[in-house]
């Protein structure tokens, strides 16, 4: 097991920002390895480079670019915010809560990739500075420097900030290394297709490539067939580090993929049979990870073979009606999850489902996680939420967990109608709990790591009833000019 330092909140202790020999392959690509060295001279003078400001609102799509960007603005000082999205309004929100930040986006091309150029938006030259000479062995940062402020998905209501000191990273890291080494061994190299702007994806493919020596590809592939070219560029052992998302595409497609030592999936529940279709299509162990922004990753599970997790060394749970605080060696103070967890011996832990989705209605109770899970086992459909619109009015006019709420679904279900999809699931759901409205989608509104932010699930509830209510008024009118 990795040495975690105990002392990271004495005044003054400092931690690295990379380990490893300067001539180690840090990342991996089209172009050919970068070495630790290499990095750690740009990202010495990118520190010089970089605008004056309290924070680095870092925008980056290369994953390169992006770590390269966060270590000069460790060695500067400058907190990294980690905007849930790259969506215009999203950008603009983070700005006018941090009016000294500024943004850094990969070069004048991918910055024009956005919508549209945020203000205060400066573009990373095509060339990065470079420092002359090797650098020193390593670039020390004080552990209680504040490193980065994440936020949450918004799925469950507003991003809210999350503040990480460089510290903790550093203890929470060795532990997600340990994971992995159990699996993969030392040699490992990484590919990410979730965005290093997730925490999922910060843990995964930048801290551990900078704090436990796995080299990372820099890009970020979305399609199969890009997925596997970036795997055939990388050497074995390969670990692909991704969401059940984009693992599902990736099987349903049959694209042939090189060897796999590990698959790390997170971000939304992973089913045991999609892991172990997986295990088999791919050889790979399915390692998923349990974590939120709030904790970051607190526990494993080998979902093929098991339900239970594994929480990791350090983590305590203690249940509570409202869910779980969640007490760990690198968080400064007790966290609470809305998660409802039964606790078994030696750290191992069973989720049952969140506090806030809790249903009550005519003295019945379900969750709309059990309920997604119905919609999803009907033929047919491809994907599926239930949710409940009304959920925040009910909690501000002080209604707990099981107050009676409106239920609503949104599915992907090509060929099928409304109706059927209804009759299909009173089958296996109670009347009471059936979600009306029930509407037909082409896609559910999934950001870039598969979360369903709860503002995209409304707007899109809002569309899809008014396409149905404007079907439904062309399907009378030519009744009404027979009458």
């Amino acid at each position: 097991m990795s040495a975690i330092p105990t002392d990271t909140a004495v005044p003054g202790f400092r931690m690295p920002l990379a380990c490893g020999e300067p001539a180690r392959a840090f990342a991996l690509g089209s172009a050919g390895p970068i070495t630790l060295a290499r990095l750690l001279r740009q990202a010495s003078a990118l520190a010089q480079w970089l605008p004056e400001g309290s924070h680095c609102l870092n925008l980056c799509e290369d994953r390169y670019r992006f770590i390269v960007t966060l270590a000069a603005a460790l060695i500067r000082g400058q907190p990294t915010l980690l905007p849930p999205s790259r969506a215009p309004g999203v950008v603009l929100e983070m700005l006018a809560r941090y009016p000294d930040a500024y943004c850094i986006g990969d070069d004048a091309g991918c910055g024009a990739a956005l919508e549209r150029l945020p203000p205060r938006y400066t573009a990373l030259p095509d060339e990065l500075p470079e420092s002359l000479g090797e650098p020193a062995c390593t670039i020390d940062i004080a552990a209680a420097q504040l490193a980065v402020i994440g936020f949450t998905s918004g799925s469950s209501g507003p991003p809210q900030p999350q503040h990480k000191s460089w510290g903790s990273f550093c203890r929470s890291t060795a532990l997600n290394a340990d994971v992995l080494r159990s699996v993969v061994g030392s040699d490992a190299q990484l590919l990410a297709t979730v965005p290093p702007q997730h925490m999922y994806g910060m843990e995964t493919s930048v801290l551990l490539p900078l704090l436990a020596g796995f080299p990372i590809h820099s890009g970020r592939p979305f399609f199969p067939a890009d997925i596997a070219r970036c795997l055939q560029q990388l050497q074995a052992p390969r670990v692909l580090v991704t969401t059940p998302v984009h693992l599902r595409a990736l099987l349903e497609s049959g694209i042939a993929l090189p060897p796999l030592a590990a698959i790390i999936s997170a971000t939304a529940p992973l089913t045991a049979e999609l892991a172990q279709a997986a295990e088999a299509a791919t050889g790979a162990c399915v390692l998923e990870l349990f974590g939120s922004t709030e904790t970051c990753v607190i526990a494993h599970r080998r979902t093929a073979l098991r339900k239970l997790w594994q929480c990791h060394p350090g983590v305590h749970i203690q249940g509570r009606p409202d869910g779980a605080q969640v007490s760990a060696d690198w968080l400064p103070a007790p966290v609470l999850l809305q998660d409802l967890f039964e606790l078994h011996p030696q750290g191992r832990f069973r989720l049952a489902g969140r506090a806030s989705d809790l249903l009550e209605i005519a003295g019945k109770r379900a969750s709309l996680g059990e309920l997604t899970r119905r919609v999803l086992e009907i033929p047919g459909v491809v994907d599926a939420v239930v949710f409940a619109p009304d959920a925040e009015a009910g909690a501000e006019a002080g209604a707990g967990a099981g107050a009676v709420r409106r239920i609503a679904a949104l599915v992907v279900a090509p060929g099928m109608d409304e109706g059927a999809l209804l009759a299909a699931l009173r089958e296996t759901v109670d009347p009471v709990f059936l979600p009306r409205p029930l509407r037909l989608v082409d896609d559910l509104p999934r950001n870039a790591t598969g979360k369903l932010p709860r503002a995209a699930l409304l707007d899109a509830l809002v569309t899809a009833s008014a396409v149905t209510a404007a079907a439904a008024a062309a399907a009378a009118a030519p009744a009404a000019a027979a009458t």
